[in-house]
């Protein structure tokens, strides 16, 4: 179990879309402070925010990081990007482009803060992760669904690494929640406000892991079962 009353807490791409919601609401649960980054930090209208400059490609970005905010207990990794192409159609380049962000960039934050996590008594990792890594043929998600999926085995290593420092390690799985990154695509998204709850409800319970809508909680079964389920738009 995780207490925020009174933590400071590190969110990535907390400046806008659903990392400015959990911020919002780590606040709200009673969080003394928050790290907000962005690639250009700007000012927030909360004293209680404090914005940092992040690049989350920057092979040295993450190790700056921790020496700025070396006092927080709960870290967590938002920041991302999302693509639209399959993995046939995208050259090498872009696959370990969208790998350097999607899954060697959070990986670079939990390295960086791990121990500063261990210094500060332990505290929490969240990483966010995403549906598309469970499913095939989802529209243009096959790159970025390969780069998360490699992110969620780093996530599921990561809780038994960090196990024995006391760090609570939780990964989120959702799918489209409407942000500037998925805003002009078809169909139903999610409430951000509603994903953030479910995260910092699952931190403060002390959980592995959280289903955080509805697209997650129908998945998560299926990953038993033949994989031919979970081929969609066939």
């Amino acid at each position: 179990m995780t207490t925020i009353s009174g933590a400071v807490a590190l969110v990535t791409g907390g400046q806008r879309g659903l990392g400015r919601e959990i911020t919002r609401q780590l606040l709200e649960a009673g969080a003394a402070k928050v790290y907000a980054t962005s690639r250009a930090s700007r000012p927030a209208d909360d004293a209680r925010i404090v914005p940092l400059a992040f690049e989350l490609t920057d092979p040295q970005g993450a190790t700056a990081l921790a020496r700025e905010a070396a006092d927080v207990s709960i870290v967590v990794n938002n920041a991302g990007i999302m693509t639209f192409t399959p993995l046939l159609a995208d050259d090498q380049a872009e696959v370990d482009r969208v790998f350097d962000a999607v899954a060697f960039g959070p990986l670079r934050v939990a390295k960086a803060f791990a121990p500063v996590l261990a210094a500060n008594g332990g505290g929490a990792l969240v990483n966010l992760h995403s549906v598309t890594a469970w499913i095939a043929g989802f529209p243009g998600s096959g790159t970025y669904g390969a780069a998360k999926a490699a992110l969620i085995s780093m996530t599921n290593n990561l809780r038994a690494e960090l196990a024995g420092q006391g760090t609570q390690v939780l990964g989120a799985q959702f799918g489209l929640t409407d942000t500037d990154l998925v805003r002009d695509l078809p169909g139903p998204k999610n409430d951000p406000a509603m994903v953030a709850a479910e995260i910092i409800t699952a931190l403060a319970k002390g959980e592995t892991e959280v289903l955080a809508d509805d697209k997650a909680h129908y998945f998560k079964p299926l990953l038993s079962g033949p994989v031919e389920g979970l081929i969609v738009n066939r």
